[in-house]
């Protein structure tokens, strides 16, 4: 694989070969989707075979690049919570220079780009600067999570919607809106939210919920998949005790207490693949 890194801000070195003025300048925003590399989709893959440069993100399976062209450039530009490679600004910034000089960029985004992902503030930025920009949809953790867990986000009798959120706002505030969605009977779904576990479950218990079934699904759908279930009281505790930590996806709801009927079959069958 090759690399190189950014000329635009701080870094003196630049790509392997020549600027290609010839090509149009354009963006692909690509789904990477959920852990598993198998379950990309068919168009992403065609996008990546087509790419000149590919900037990835922290949750991107790097097995994905292996489709992109041997001479396309890979840059690593993820942002976890200690670490920032570029900040956004830079990020845009990066995707409009390489565009123009190089003509086509793949940004591979861990699940789908247009659920907590920024896609679309790439994409509009792109735009606005003369860049076309096409979205290629991935499988979101948000949906893929619980059922890699073998947990319906929705199912008779037990929950007929499901909330998706993110467990903070910008400033890094508790998301209020898991208080409104407290209140509801749905299904909720939380993202990036191991770090405010103990929050998220005193919200659930002035809610009347302390004992409202909860699981933790840490990196789903991979061989490492770890699953942590238990009730808003202990969940914290289970997490800690486990060892858990990011990517995970919150499932809250009584639809997580189907999984726990169905343990023993999830197990069996896991033995007969």
């Amino acid at each position: 694989m090759s690399n190189f890194t950014n000329s635009y801000h701080t870094g003196k070195q630049t790509p392997p070969g020549q600027a290609t003025a010839s090509k149009t300048p354009r963006l692909t925003v690509v789904g990477a989707g959920i852990g598993d590399p198998e379950l990309v989709t068919l168009k992403a893959i065609k996008a990546l075979g087509q790419a000149d440069v590919v900037l990835y993100d922290a949750l991107v399976n790097e097995e994905l690049l292996d489709y992109a062209p041997s001479g396309a450039a890979r840059i690593y530009v993820g942002k976890r919570r200690q670490h920032k490679a570029f900040t956004q600004d830079e990020i845009n910034e990066l995707i409009v220079g390489y565009a123009r000089d190089y003509g086509h960029v793949v940004r591979l985004k861990g699940g789908d780009p247009f659920v907590f992902g920024r896609g679309f503030e790439e994409m509009q930025y792109a735009q606005n600067h003369g860049v076309a920009a096409e979205y290629v949809p991935g499988i979101s953790s948000a949906i893929a999570g619980a059922g890699a867990a073998g947990i319906p986000l929705t199912l008779r009798g037990a929950s007929r919607s499901f909330w998706v959120l993110t467990a903070t706002t910008d400033t890094g505030a508790l998301n209020p809106e898991i208080s409104t969605a407290a209140q509801t009977d749905a299904t909720l779904v939380i993202l990036m939210g191991l770090a405010k576990i103990d929050d998220i479950a005193a919200v659930f218990a002035a809610a009347g919920k302390n004992e409202w079934p909860i699981a933790v699904i840490q990196n789903a759908t991979l061989p490492t998949q770890k699953v942590i279930t238990g009730t808003m009281a202990d969940i914290a505790a289970k997490v800690t005790a486990a060892g858990a930590g990011s990517p995970a996806v919150i499932v809250a709801g009584e639809v997580v207490r189907c999984r726990l009927e169905l343990d023993h079959v999830l197990q069996q069958e896991n033995r007969n693949i």
